[in-house]
């Protein structure tokens, strides 16, 4: 017979887990087991959790320094948001549109409707020939009359888009958009996953432009819609969500430290135990401690029943590499590093929004690759800021060090100011800047990576062989929230079944 769930419930009292990294990964798979009675210890290197998650003052106004909106697919994400009482903080964005910047000849433009990763259904659509050109446009029309070759087996966007539509249509539409939003280009894209049942279609109707109106037409899943256009936000910011997630945690009775590292993990007879150092330990500061002439803490081990790593790549890895050899063998990924320079600004100029809610730049034309027109996009940010804007500046690619990677925070300010003014096409003087803040992140490799899916899941199988250990986050699940949440929740799942059930009967 089933187990009495006051044995469970008793087990599950008796175990502690221990979740290496506090970004949203670790703290939703913290709250996963904390919510059946477990032991919780949520352990974070840095000041303040949430990882890419982050808040930032200018003068009085407070705005997301790092993620500022969700992907919507799945509603993963929204279910969450509304278990956290949160479904009264649920904004959408402003339904302005993005611009592109930097097109030969032309300068800026509105980035043309109707399009999949900037894939258009109509070249000879008035806002796409207007990117363009004419001669862009009768060459993306010649992918209507070729032949179908090897349609269906392309695998790798910008050659599927370069062969079909031309090197224009790649450059000036495509590439924009992969940059803008994975952080690299479009030969690097894997069709299938960043637009599912593209390739399908393309071998259905014939051509790459049918392919794309059929999907749209279809409502055929993500791939029907814009990258970025099905999201949504939350009034007062992203952090909003970081904050509930810890005080449910509190609540539940677990524990969540800041400042305090995991150095090492170890396995002994099924039990774990995670070396620690940390203000915690007594070490908050080794050189000043050694200034003193103190002898610096020694670091204190911290027993477990379970180890959730949810840290990024290089920390997991190193953390691992006793554990679970078997990791070495998957390969790295290579993560690129990204900066988001926000910018408070008094500039009546930028009243009338002129480009929209933000821009995408054709690569190689500016040293920003995306700008956010934050206080046009969102209304919260707009009623903040008052008389004021604020602007995100975004800088770094794959394979593309970010251009403020080595100024100063003033320099890369003011970096962010003359980036701001080209792309928005307004005069933007050194007056005008109010404010600003400087972020860097290592952004995870996207899941729409070629080989990205494979070395994932080589990896997340290493992982899993060894019992009582879990890693989650975005270089396992994929970046964006949308992808993190629902790996946490499936990946602490499973961690707390083998801990329940383990030797119990279910007869």
């Amino acid at each position: 017979m089933t187990e009495e769930p006051a044995v469970l419930a008793a087990r599950a009292a008796r175990t502690h887990v221990v979740v290496i990294g506090g970004g949203i990964g670790g703290l939703v798979a913290a709250r996963e087991c904390a919510k059946v009675g477990m032991r919780v210890t949520v352990l974070e290197a840095a000041d303040a959790v949430g990882g890419a998650i982050r808040r930032a003052t200018l003068d009085d106004v407070v705005v997301d320094a790092g993620a500022e909106s969700f992907a919507t697919r799945g509603g993963h994400v929204r279910a969450l948001v509304e278990e956290l009482g949160l479904s009264d903080r649920v904004v959408s964005p402003a339904a302005g549109g993005a611009w592109l910047a930097g097109i030969p000849g032309v300068g800026a433009a509105p980035l043309p409707a109707g399009g999949i990763l900037g894939i258009p259904a109509n070249p000879f659509q008035e806002d796409v020939r207007r990117v363009i050109g004419w001669s862009g446009a009768w060459r993306a029309y010649l992918d209507r009359v070729r032949p179908p070759l090897t349609i269906g087996h392309s695998h790798s966007l910008g050659r599927l888009v370069s062969s079909r539509m031309g090197a224009t249509v790649r450059d000036r539409l495509v590439a924009p958009v992969t940059t803008g939003v994975y952080s690299a280009a479009p030969e690097d894209i894997d069709v299938d996953i960043a637009a599912p049942g593209l390739n399908a279609a393309l071998t259905s109707v014939g051509s790459l432009s049918g392919a794309v109106q059929a999907l749209r037409e279809q409502g055929a899943g993500r791939a029907a819609k814009a990258p970025g256009s099905a999201v949504e936000g939350l009034e007062g910011g992203m952090s909003v969500l970081v904050d509930a997630l810890v005080a449910d945690l509190e609540g539940l009775g677990a524990e969540v430290r800041t400042r305090t590292a995991a150095t090492a993990l170890a396995q002994d007879g099924g039990r774990w135990t995670v070396t620690v150092r940390g203000p915690e330990t007594g070490e908050p500061d080794a050189a000043a401690d050694a200034a003193d002439g103190d002898p610096v803490p020694e670091e204190t081990a911290l027993p477990a029943d379970a180890v959730i790593v949810a840290t990024p790549e290089s920390v997991a890895r190193d953390l691992l590499a006793d554990g679970v050899p078997a990791l070495a063998s998957t390969a790295a990924a290579e993560s690129p590093e990204i900066e988001i320079v926000t910018l408070l600004l008094d500039a009546p100029a930028l009243d009338a929004a002129p480009r929209g809610t933000g821009v995408l730049t054709v690569p190689g034309s500016h040293t920003a690759k995306a700008l956010t027109h934050s206080s046009a996009k969102w209304s919260w940010v707009r009623d903040a800021a008052g008389t004021r804007h604020v602007v995100r500046v975004s800088f770094g690619a794959q394979g593309e060090p970010a251009a403020t990677a080595a100024l100063d925070d003033d320099a890369a300010a003011r970096l962010a100011l003359r980036e701001a003014s080209a792309l928005l096409g307004v005069p933007l003087a050194d007056a005008a800047l109010l404010a600003a803040h400087r972020a860097r992140f290592t952004q995870s490799q996207p899941a729409s990576i070629i080989g990205s899916a494979e070395r994932r899941s080589a990896a997340r199988a290493a992982v899993q062989a060894v019992p009582g250990l879990a890693a989650v986050g975005a270089w396992l699940a994929g970046t964006g929230l949308a992808q993190v949440v629902p790996d946490a929740v499936a990946e602490s799942d499973r961690v707390r079944r083998n801990l329940l059930f383990s030797g119990l009967s279910t007869t």
